[in-house]
């Protein structure tokens, strides 16, 4: 049996950043920004349920907290994708 080295994510999803202007996600090595303007879900809502991501299969994310399903498609290209929810 072999450990990962320290600093390597055994993580296949995790949030990285989230700032002012939105969040970024590592998932696979590969990084994908969730600008506030293409994703107002994450805007208003408590570090905890934006960081508690899961892949449920591969290049599907979901956010159990706040009820957001999106593919890394939906992520890379949200012009292809011009149907948003409204926030309340």
């Amino acid at each position: 049996m072999s450990s990962l080295a320290h600093g390597n994510s055994t993580l296949a999803v995790e949030v990285i950043n989230i700032s002012t202007h939105g969040v970024w996600l590592l998932a696979h090595d590969k990084e994908l920004f969730m600008s506030y303007e293409d994703f107002p879900w994450f805007k208003e809502q408590a570090v905890k349920s934006i960081i508690n991501v899961e892949e449920q299969s591969p290049g599907h994310f979901y956010w159990p907290d706040i009820d957001v399903d999106l593919t890394g498609e939906m992520i890379e290209h949200p012009d292809r994708f011009p149907l948003k929810a409204k926030i309340a």
